[in-house]
């Protein structure tokens, strides 16, 4: 059986036994199943879960540090009478390959403020992509290559 899904249901049967149906009961469910797998990780095997669960924490405080910046960015523009802004339209080399990959890094972008997924090439190669503020397109495919797409990926994969 998947760990994923062991953590799951140990939160949920640790939910149960508290008598407290809440996310806070939840989350506090999740945290003592995923210690009980660890613990018992030499018995149950699955190594790949407990080096993904760190990954996708600091994607997520990663990914959430790119939204405060980008709207602090936004905003600032926003609020300032000089204007900023140096829009443009970019061809960014994909590392993604499946379809969900590409959905997902796609998706990700474009809830970023100032960004906007276009379209994909016919050979899943390439993604264009609107940004605000691209004063170098290549330093702008360099930090979302280094950033995003490789954060992205090493969760995936």
């Amino acid at each position: 059986m998947n760990h994923l899904l062991y953590n799951i249901l140990l939160a949920i049967a640790w939910t149960l036994l508290t008598g407290e149906a809440t996310i806070p009961s939840f989350t506090a469910g999740l945290v003592i199943g995923y210690l009980l797998l660890w613990i018992s990780r030499p018995a149950l095997g699955g190594e790949a879960y407990f080096r993904k669960i760190p990954l996708v924490f600091m994607f997520m405080l990663f990914f959430i540090k790119e939204l405060v910046i980008a709207n602090l960015k936004v905003a600032f523009d926003i609020l300032t009478p000089k204007d900023y802004m140096e829009p443009g339209i970019i061809a960014f080399p994909l590392d993604a390959r499946t379809d969900m990959e590409i959905t997902l890094f796609a998706n990700l972008l474009t809830l970023t403020p100032g960004t906007l997924s276009l379209d994909v090439s016919p050979d899943r190669k390439t993604l264009y992509v609107h940004a605000l503020y691209v004063r170098n397109a290549d330093a702008f495919r360099k930090e979302l290559k280094e950033g995003l797409e490789k954060r992205l990926l090493d969760v995936l994969r």
